[in-house]
């Protein structure tokens, strides 16, 4: 009998031996992937190069595709085991292009790692009229996995793992206005709306995957020093948020309670690795391991990101997660029975 975690019917820690400070390198300690295949998107930059370093390392052949192939030529430069390829997630014609491109080398997918995303940004449209956070953080990932599903069954025993957030607190995904086009915009219910998009989806792909043989998995990496994803906000943003003094510097405090990028990398490396996810799919995790379902009796503080923990029941919820199904062939044009 297959097991799914609608509602959060799995939501509970498994006792994995790791925590916030765990890095990637730890998870992978003792994991030959010799002859493994691996997408990571977003796999130069912050958390995704981390995460395309310490699976090249351990013997995976990385594909990387990307937007800005010379940025991450360079970025990526000295990393045995990868390779380049071009792809631009807000562009279904470049998913295309490179998902056919991968499906004729005949290979089988075994990991397919979605952690490229955008955060904090104004009010963008794709030229479908799909909101930007939503288009990238979600519609992308829906897209790729649809593409590349031949592949993963290929592989018979893959693993998808979503990149979410914590931030999917900040908004459920309103099917009403999805896009934006009647209420105000918000870039902070923008991103939080993308993010639970990404769990939906999640469970919902665990649920229709697992005759198929592919288990998925939603990441939760921490609130993370160093990346890039912050680079639009506004200043005022993060003072509002308690982040900043007036002159743009992270408070002593806060920074003490971030992650390094090695750290954020590594609930990522766990769910795409760790044997006790055999049996176990469709979970949202976080500190390498499976998140707390979040009934209302976790205490989150805007000074501490380190209390940014839990997944909300709304992002598991299976009804949304069958709507959503049905939206998102919809706003991609694509009939994704995934079995």
């Amino acid at each position: 009998m297959r097991q799914v975690n609608f509602q959060g019917a799995l939501q509970h820690p498994l006792g994995s031996g790791f925590n916030a400070t765990t890095t990637a390198t730890d998870v992978i300690n003792g994991f030959d992937l010799t002859g493994k295949i691996v997408i990571v998107t977003g796999g130069n930059a912050g958390i995704g190069l981390e995460t395309t370093r310490v699976l090249a390392a351990a013997g995976a052949t990385v594909i990387v595709p990307a937007r800005d192939t010379e940025k991450a030529r360079h970025n990526l430069q000295g990393i045995a085991n990868v390779e380049l390829e071009t792809m631009d997630l807000v562009d279904p014609e470049s998913i295309d292009t490179f998902a056919n491109r991968f499906l004729a080398s005949g290979r089988p997918l075994h990991l397919l790692i979605n952690n490229a995303g955008i955060m904090w940004v104004p009010l963008r449209r794709d030229r479908r009229g799909i909101e930007s956070q939503l288009a990238t953080n979600y519609l992308g990932q829906f897209h790729v996995v649809a593409r590349l599903w031949p592949a993963l069954k290929q592989a018979q025993g893959a693993r998808v793992v979503n990149v979410s957030s914590f931030g999917h607190q900040m908004a459920p995904f309103n099917f009403e206005d999805p896009n934006f086009e009647h209420r105000e915009y918000h870039t902070l219910q923008g991103y939080g709306q993308s993010k639970t998009a990404s769990n939906l989806f999640t469970v919902a792909l665990d649920q229709r995957g697992q005759a198929a043989g592919v288990r998925a998995y939603a990441v939760h990496p921490g609130s993370i020093n160093g990346t890039e994803l912050g680079r639009e906000a506004p200043l005022e943003l993060f003072q509002q948020m308690g982040f900043c003094d007036a002159q743009g510097n992270i408070l002593p405090e806060v920074a003490a309670t971030l992650k390094t990028i090695p750290q954020g990398a590594a609930t990522t490396v766990w769910c795409a690795t760790s044997p006790l996810l055999d049996t176990i799919g469709g979970v949202y995790c976080e500190d390498a391991d499976v998140a707390e379902l979040d009934k209302g009796q976790l205490e989150h503080r805007s000074d501490d990101p380190s209390t940014a923990r839990g997944v909300q029941p709304y992002s598991l919820d299976e009804t949304s997660a069958q709507r959503l199904w049905t939206l998102s062939e919809q706003l991609t044009g694509i009939s994704f029975a995934a079995n």
